[in-house]
């Protein structure tokens, strides 16, 4: 019964950041990249002031999947580089900690893009 919680508690976080989203693109006049760029610094902010570690405590998959998780990732990978490194720690953590994600997405998508012949809209 408790994978049940798990699983209702990811879909309650998960579905409230997109209807978050789904309201900032419905009745504001930002656009979807701006609300990108948002939902990520959002992330970053929120993880640095050690907020955005209870949301995922709560709300697991459905906190870390979503862009405000990619960029609560940064957080935590550039606060341990500073810990570990010093200064230059906080221009290398972000990514290093992102590497396996962002090498994932790009072999993913250039597999899928193998696959299915991509053409242009126009």
């Amino acid at each position: 019964m408790e994978i049940f919680w798990e699983y209702a508690r990811a879909f309650l976080c998960g579905g409230i950041l997109c209807l978050i989203g789904q309201v900032l693109i419905d009745k504001t006049p930002l656009t979807p990249a701006k609300i990108l760029v948002i939902y990520v610094v959002s992330g970053v902010v929120l993880g640095g002031l050690g907020v955005y570690k209870y949301v995922v405590e709560f709300g697991g998959a459905g906190a870390t999947v979503p862009l405000t998780g990619f960029g609560y990732l940064l957080a935590k990978g550039v606060e341990k580089a500073v810990r570990e490194q010093g200064i230059l720690g906080a221009l290398t953590g972000g990514i290093t900690a992102a590497a396996g994600g962002i090498a994932a997405a790009i072999f993913f998508g250039y597999l899928v893009a193998l696959i299915f012949k991509p053409k242009s809209k126009s």
